[in-house]
């Protein structure tokens, strides 16, 4: 599978199926996530980001992966009436960006070395 479309395919799969929030005793609501399924998710991207940039393919392991999951996510957040979902893929892209360039970053180099 192309690099490219792991992290949709990855996203659906540990996040795709939750829907359901979680209601505190003090009536504050939390989800749909939980901590081990986006940990989850990130450790499942975590190999084909390291395979991308250690051929050299750093722009695609970042660029794509980023735009999976940003696209994942307004997807599947754009249905939230509240207008906020915008600022929730907001950070997922600029989360996404940031750990994938330097993750990538760190691999490529490693892999000049060795």
């Amino acid at each position: 599978m192309p690099v490219l479309l792991q992290a949709v395919v990855a996203s659906a799969a540990w996040l795709g199926g939750d829907r359901q929030r979680d209601v505190q005793p003090d009536g504050t609501e939390t989800g749909p996530y939980e901590a081990w399924q986006v940990v989850g998710l990130g450790l499942t991207l975590l190999p084909p980001v390291c395979w991308a940039a250690s051929r050299g393919l750093v722009r695609a392991a970042v660029l794509g992966t980023t735009a999976d999951l940003t696209a994942a996510a307004f997807y599947d957040w754009s249905d939230d009436s509240s207008g906020l979902f915008l600022v929730g893929v907001g950070m997922v892209t600029t989360g996404s960006l940031v750990v994938t360039a330097a993750v990538a970053a760190v691999t490529a180099s490693a892999a000049r070395r060795g």
